[in-house]
């Protein structure tokens, strides 16, 4: 009985956005008295750091520090319109978004501060630390909240911005079926090293090494953190979750996460990840969606790693010991 190694590769191309409808997404903003700026959304921050990307896109866009800048993901019936958050399209349809909607509510920040300096709106740069200045004379300038405060009690101005991003319908060509169903396409590659235990049928998944290409990374850390996560989401969709046989009948189904099936902290490989930029036209500051892809490859680069280590090919999740070791009787019965 022996432990064997294997490797596996396996990679993808994964679609930003999709095409029903449009696809459009909301996003409104408006300075406080106090100088900071609220993004109003209906798009939901389900842990992947959406407020935090936001906020990002929106104080670049504006040319404030990002601490000024809040994000709230308001009640969808009160907030502006959101598509929702899947379809890996939430950096790219809501930071569209967010653009217009800052470039909007930054000429007027301008046109409020040109008065107050009594110059044209056009010779006036942000600097990204809180104020506004004449172009090559940055002694001449204005805070921020000084500009929101003038604007608010002097001049009766709502510094605001509305932004719509909606990607053009495509229809079906019907002489060819030709469409353009989404918006950008990033990529990715994972190369898995596993160990088969070809006495118990138990595989360890030892080292992932991923390469994803997502545009422009809008904040590093965090897309380095989504790329542990799915890969984590793949390893246990290849070797541990599965509905059945609770399906659809689920009497005697888990009931909580202490029951249902997951690799735990012992369980996750080492992992090294690169990213890298190729900044899409069409996307904000060039970024593409990364979200769902992150979960794909480590789940056939795993699968081809165990081909590798002992010869059986699993063509359903998850590879439990069971199919691994009938795998390795079917080969020791046809090699008799």
């Amino acid at each position: 009985m022996a432990k064997l190694k294997g490797h596996g590769i396996a990679a993808v191309n994964y679609p930003t956005g999709m095409n029903l409808g449009g696809d459009p997404s909301q996003a409104l903003i408006h300075a406080t008295t106090t100088g900071s700026f609220v993004i109003t959304l209906s798009s939901v921050d389900l842990g992947q750091g959406l407020k935090t990307v936001m906020a990002q896109i929106g104080a670049e866009t504006l040319g404030v520090p990002v601490g000024t800048v809040w994000v709230d993901t308001a009640d969808t019936d009160t907030g502006p319109h959101c598509m929702g958050t899947f379809a890996s399209r939430g950096t790219h349809r809501i930071g569209n978004a967010i653009i217009m909607a800052a470039k909007e509510a930054r000429s007027v920040m301008l046109d409020v501060a040109a008065e107050e300096l009594e110059v044209d709106p056009a010779d006036l740069l942000t600097d990204g630390k809180g104020n506004v200045h004449v172009k090559g004379s940055p002694e001449k300038s204005v805070a921020v909240i000084n500009v929101a405060l003038a604007a608010h009690f002097k001049y009766g101005k709502t510094i605001s911005g509305r932004g719509i991003f909606m990607k053009p319908k495509s229809d079906v060509v019907p002489e060819t079926g030709e469409m353009n169903p989404d918006s950008a396409q990033a990529h990715a590659c994972t190369v898995a090293e596993v160990e088969v235990d070809d006495e118990t049928g138990e595989v360890a998944v030892l080292k992932l090494t991923n390469a994803y290409e997502i545009g422009r990374a809008m904040n590093p850390a965090m897309a380095h953190q989504q790329i542990v996560g799915g890969a984590w989401m793949g390893m246990s969709h290849a070797l541990y979750e599965t509905t059945e046989p609770y399906y659809p009948d689920r009497a005697h189904g888990p009931l909580d996460f202490s029951e249902y099936l997951m690799p735990g902290p012992g369980d996750i490989a080492v992992m090294e990840s690169a990213i890298i930029e190729r900044p899409a036209a069409n996307g904000p500051y060039g970024a593409k969606g990364i979200g769902e892809m992150t979960a794909n490859s480590p789940i056939a680069a795993i699968a081809n790693a165990i081909f590798d280590a002992c010869g059986v090919r699993v063509d359903s999740m998850p590879i439990t010991p069971e199919k691994v070791l009938r795998g390795l009787d079917a080969l020791k019965n046809a090699a008799e």
